[in-house]
């Protein structure tokens, strides 16, 4: 019982309808407050959910650039084995850069898509301004799954969704959400015309003279250029190891 409630019964009673009215006015307000402290305010989820999305995003970014920093030392070792003459190093390489390429294109997609459901998101703070609650919205539960699927953002994507379902934003996530989060991993694992289109990019006057070459010309070159790159091998192997870890 509210202290209110207890306040008004020691009041002497002279008017029984002026006491019924201020003792259910008195229950209301109690109510209110108890409902107001077990939902949550809309403002300060939408707030927690942007503030983690922000934060997954900046990691986006920083990831971005260094895979982009490790993009500009992967070019500079192609030119050189191009200058060396060196097609089966530089091949290599190349073929490194297009799957960190794909990965950068994924990572613009993940940010791409954190940005909309921020957005979505505003849109619905709006609303539950009128409503006095967050709606549940189509938009933003298929943006919550296709974000799911990405690895770095599973653990925060989970605990976020468990918390939009208890405000009534989505609906209960669907099991086959995850099925095909790395089917794309290992698409095209050799795709050759793409690695050339990289080499011609990177050093388009000296690979265009060996794009030009017979293929058998090529694997009839003397072996012991490759034995010669060794020594700027150490290097090498360094790069790819962090080109590497990017695919991971």
């Amino acid at each position: 019982m509210c202290l209110q409630s207890a306040w008004l019964k020691t009041l002497d009673p002279w008017d029984g309808r002026l006491y019924r009215v201020c003792r259910e006015a008195t229950s209301s307000l109690c109510y209110t407050a108890l409902n107001k402290a077990q939902k949550p305010d809309p403002k300060e989820l939408v707030r927690k959910w942007q503030a983690d999305l922000r934060t997954e995003q900046r990691k986006i970014e920083r990831q971005i650039r260094e895979i982009q920093r490790d993009e500009k030392v992967a070019q500079k070792q192609v030119k050189e084995c191009a200058k060396r003459n060196d097609m089966q190093s530089a091949k290599v390489i190349a073929r490194e850069l297009v799957h960190t390429r794909r990965v950068v294109g994924r990572l613009y997609t993940n940010k791409a898509h954190i940005i909309s459901m921020s957005t979505q998101l505003t849109e619905q703070l709006a609303m539950a301004k009128v409503a006095g609650s967050l709606k549940q919205s189509g938009e933003v539960m298929k943006l919550v799954n296709d974000l799911m699927k990405v690895p770095e953002l599973m653990g925060t994507m989970q605990q976020m969704s468990k918390e939009m379902m208890k405000a009534g934003v989505i609906d209960e996530m669907m099991e086959d959400a995850m099925d095909s989060a790395l089917d794309s991993e290992e698409v095209e694992e050799d795709a050759e015309a793409e690695v050339d289109k990289v080499l011609m990019e990177i050093a388009g006057e000296t690979m265009g003279q060996l794009a030009a070459a017979p293929q058998a010309r090529k694997q009839a070159a003397p072996q012991p250029q490759v034995a010669e790159a060794q020594p700027d091998d150490a290097e090498m192997e360094e790069l790819q190891a962090r080109l590497n870890a990017v695919r991971s």
